[in-house]
Parts: structure tokens; sequence; C-alpha cells
């Protein structure tokens, strides 16, 4: 009997939506009599009860920091056992907004421009507008550099830069990048195959925590993606080369805007949602793996040295 070990909850401000992937997960696990499952919330214990349980394959279903960053990643290859879903360093530069971005630009994938921008720096208002004005252009998009989940991302015109950048203080440095208008589009992939797209209509002002998570925000969800079969083809394929030069393992999602008639990678998710709601479960649903099977592929792609 193969011995499952499930990573929900964590420390992160996902903890919840990690939380309902478990659960969805593990009801469709515990179906199977192959399998002794057990789930955990890493805490301080967390090496301990890892190394009592002995499992065959520790399932990650960790969202954000701490869980999708490499830090989890770095116990599990410490401890030798096998996990799902990307490696350490992988994971540290998928989840870090800044870096990805980088290789992004390096490689050719069309990114929104963006800069760094540091609270320690104190410029005076007006100027720091100005600035803003001439090196992106509003509106833009101010998000920490390292969460998931569009968590504390705002859409930013000059009326409510100063207003938002002062929410978002506490993690002292954050991304500033250009608002691309159009069309929501994300992309998964799976093993280094194109698993498919989606597009998503939200009726809030962008696909946000909330449009995500709440059945309340009726975001549409369309599938397959109205687009001609070369722009199939072409964002599938930006999706499959982020995917593999951050050397990611098992399961992605890219994340893109399709804007007169080009795409724009805002990022690649390493740990993508298992919800009923959530989009990976749905694109395989529509190419025809259920879920079940989804999740057997993901623990099929199991491994360390990553």
């Amino acid at each position: 009997m193969k011995k499952i070990l499930i990573l929900a909850g964590g420390y992160s401000k996902e903890k919840e939506v990690s939380i309902q992937t478990a659960k969805s997960v593990y009801s469709e696990l515990n179906k199977d009599r192959k399998y002794k499952i057990k789930v955990v919330n890493p805490d301080g214990k967390f090496v301990q009860v890892l190394r009592n349980f002995n499992p065959n394959i520790v399932l990650n279903l960790l969202h954000g920091r701490y869980g999708e960053d490499g830090y989890i990643q770095a116990i599990l290859e410490s401890e030798k056992v096998k996990y799902t879903h990307s490696g350490v360093l992988s994971s540290s530069l998928a989840i870090d907004k800044e870096l990805s971005k980088k290789i992004f630009i390096k490689n050719k994938i069309l990114t929104p421009k963006y800069l760094k921008f540091s609270y320690r720096n104190n410029i005076k208002k007006l100027k720091l507008i100005n600035n803003l004005q001439k090196k992106i252009g509003f509106p833009l998009v101010v998000k920490p550099l390292n969460e998931g989940s569009s968590v504390n991302v705002f859409i930013c015109s000059k009326n409510n830069i100063i207003k938002n950048l002062n929410k978002l203080k506490d993690y002292g440095e954050i991304l500033i990048e250009k608002y691309v208008p159009g069309r929501e589009i994300q992309v998964a992939i799976l093993s280094e195959k194109i698993l498919g797209a989606i597009e998503l209509k939200p009726k809030r002002k962008f696909y946000d925590y909330k449009a995500k998570y709440s059945k309340t925000a009726k975001t549409e969800h369309i599938i397959p993606v109205n687009i001609s079969k070369q722009q199939y083809f072409k964002i599938t394929n930006i999706a499959l080369k982020a995917h593999k030069l951050l050397k990611c393992r098992g399961v992605t999602r890219s994340d893109f805007r399709f804007h007169k008639n080009k795409f724009y990678l805002l990022e690649t998710n390493t740990q993508p949602g298992m919800t009923s709601l959530s989009l990976v479960p749905e694109i395989a649903k529509f190419n025809n793996i259920n879920f079940k099977n989804l999740i057997k592929k993901i623990l099929n792609d199991a491994s360390t040295n990553k």
C-alpha cells in the first residue's frame, strides 16, 4: 500500500485555499483503497511527523510563501523523500516575480514593463508619480514580489497610487508593472506537455483573489478559448517554454494577457490550485483527464534531486 503525505495549510495568506485543495484531493484519493493517506500542516514538528509516517510520496498542496518558494522543497530534498511539483530552484525563481521576469525578457518572452520599488527610497509623492508616469505610464499594477493568488495586487491610477503603495509598505520591496488590458488566458502544462488553455472573464476589475476563489464573484470560464489555431499554438508554446526555462516539474499554470494580438506572460505558478473552482482540473477535464487521473499523473511525476 502506497503511503501519501499531503501537505496542506501552511503559513501564507493562501492557507485557506490550500486547505480546500487538500480536501478535494484527499476525498478523491481516499476512494482508492491502494493508498494510506495522511494530511499534515507543516509546523515546527513537521520533520518528525515526516520521518514517523515515512511516506512513499509527499503531495505538496501548499500555496504561496514557505510552500511554493523552495522552502519546504529544501526540507523534502534533505530528507530524500519524493515530492510532487517543482524543485527548490525552480520554485524560488517562479515565485520571485522580478527574477522570473528577467528570465522571460532574456529569452524573448513578452512580459509587461516593470520596476522594483523599495520603500527605503524616500521620494516625494509628486516626484514619484512623475517618475512612474515617465518610466511605466498609468494605469499600472502594484504587487508583492513573492505572493500568489493575486494577494495584495492593486490596479492604480495617479489618484490612488500612493494609497495603494501604503497598503504594501510591510513588504519593504514590491513590483510595479505596466497594466496591460485585454483578455485573460491561462495555460496549464503537465509533465512538460501542453495540457490546454482557458479564458477568464471576471465580473470584477481583474482576476483577483475573490474572483479566483469565490463562487459569488461569478467569473466566467471559457473553454475552448476563442482564438485561432496559430494563436493557440503560440500561447501554449510560450507557457511550455517558460515551464522549461524555470526548470519546473509536474504541473504549472501560466497567466497571460492577450492585447493587440500580443501575448504578455504575467507569471508562471508552480503550485496551482486544485479545488472544485480551480483552472487546472477544469482544463484537464476538458481534455478527457478526470480529477482522479490528474492527481495520479502528478503523483507519478514525483521525485527528488530536481
